[in-house]
């Protein structure tokens, strides 16, 4: 697997097509197990997330609903700081079991933000699915139910993550070349 250029940088492969796939897999078999015979309302942050929660739904077997929604607070490779909705829940989520699926926590603000929102529309539960999460970067406390893979504060690329809009498209996940 060759290294790829996005603008201005040069990123490597990182995590392979195939060691994502097994491991999505085992992630929705743990909520398969975790919900056998309920009912999950599932909420995929946008836009980082859209391959990962295809994915991820292929692998589910229990009765399941999706909703996208879209969270911002990237801006180039650095976190703005600033969360905005861009389009949001209107979907009623009082009694239902939730879970989100996100592409990347680094520091954790994004869903820091989002979870009482969610809270105060009084789930039945709510739990987090998170592919990737930088665990050295989290500033903001969240709690992470299932986690693909810890990564090191690399930026990332691929798999449905950008770099300013591009990159988004590739098959495997690279992380910024060194020098």
């Amino acid at each position: 697997m060759a290294d790829i250029t996005v603008h201005d940088k040069r990123f490597s492969v990182y995590l392979s097509e195939a060691t994502l796939q097994e491991r999505i897999q085992e992630l929705a078999a743990a909520i398969n197990t975790d919900y056998a015979g309920q009912k999950v309302y599932f909420l995929a942050i946008l836009n980082g997330s859209f391959m990962f929660a295809a994915d991820f739904f292929k692998y589910l077997t229990i009765e399941s609903e999706i909703c996208f929604i879209k969270l911002v607070s990237y801006k180039g490779l650095k976190s703005t700081g600033d969360v905005t909705t861009a389009i949001g829940l209107e979907e009623d989520l009082h009694g239902k079991n939730v879970v989100i699926l996100e592409d990347i926590i680094d520091t954790g603000k994004t869903l820091h933000f989002f979870l009482p929102q969610l809270r105060h529309q009084q789930p039945s539960s709510l739990k987090i699915v998170a592919l990737l999460h930088k665990a050295e970067m989290t500033r903001y406390e969240v709690p992470i139910d299932y986690t693909g893979f810890v990564i090191p504060n690399k930026f990332v690329v691929g798999y449905g993550l950008d770099y300013d809009g591009l990159g988004r498209n590739y098959k495997d996940i690279y992380q910024l070349a060194e020098g």
